[in-house]
């Protein structure tokens, strides 16, 4: 009589290895999740506690139309950093962040790794555009898929935004920063600067939505104007000075609420 052999089942892939699975629908929540751990992860591990953003658009190019504006944009993170350096405690203090890609974006990054300082960027795929730029610490180079989450990351550690010239996408970020510190949704003051006071003017009108009842005058206090590096590096380091005395046990949490 001839013995009978059974093959035995394959295993079903584990639910974290199942790339099937991580990819579709039903796993939105942990993609959503990864691109909140993971960056705290790496920050955590280089001991990053609080970031100088910089804003500004893609498309300003070191030797073209706007270049004065990448140039100035480079030579004021470098500014930052050398003055953060200063700073010796276990945690790196103003470290300069952008959104990873070209143009002003780079010029922060550059301007901070000039001076071998640690530098972060937050990077997005887009279909056109945005590619990590090369003067990014390695191992604090992120790729996003969720816009919102990269936001998140800007607004949690940022103590400070710079806002060079640029398109829909500077204008986003900027004015839903302001949004939350004008309507206080933040357990922490972020100081606000606008490099190029004459691009900001002629591009959005200040003054008419105050005349129009839609922001009050107190509302255009929540943000400054610079022209050089050196006067937004006067106002950071003002501000920056103040964030910098506040014992590490007591730095606020993002958000501003009564509630646990």
């Amino acid at each position: 009589m001839m013995n009978e052999t059974t093959e035995q089942p394959s295993r079903p892939a584990l639910a974290y290895e199942n790339q099937e699975f991580l990819k579709g629908p039903d796993a939105r929540a942990l993609r959503i999740l990864s691109e909140y751990l993971e960056p705290l992860s790496h920050f955590r591990h280089q001991r990053i506690r609080d970031t100088v953003v910089f804003f500004g658009s893609a498309r300003i190019q070191e030797d073209g139309p706007l270049g004065q504006y990448y140039k100035d944009a480079r030579r004021l993170a470098a500014m930052v950093t050398a003055w953060a350096s200063t700073f010796h405690e276990r945690t790196y203090r103003f470290v300069v962040c952008s959104g990873g890609g070209p143009g002003i974006m780079e010029a922060a990054n550059r301007g901070a790794m000039d001076v071998k300082g640690k530098t972060i960027g937050l990077n997005i795929g887009l279909p056109f555009e945005q590619f990590p730029n090369p003067y990014i610490t390695h191992s604090l180079s992120f790729e996003f898929h969720y816009f919102f989450m990269r936001k998140f990351w800007f607004a949690y550690l940022a103590k400070a935004l710079v806002v060079f010239p640029g398109g829909f996408g500077t204008m986003d970020e900027l004015f839903e920063v302001l949004t939350l510190v004008q309507t206080r949704k933040l357990a922490k003051n972020i100081t606000i600067v606008l490099y190029g006071s004459s691009y900001w003017k002629e591009i959005v009108n200040f003054d008419a939505l105050v005349k129009y009842g839609t922001v009050s005058a107190a509302d255009l206090e929540l943000f400054h104007f610079a022209d050089t590096p050196e006067d937004a590096m006067q106002i950071l380091q003002e501000s920056l000075t103040r964030h910098a005395e506040i014992p590490e046990a007591e730095v606020p949490a993002i958000a501003s609420s009564t509630k646990p």
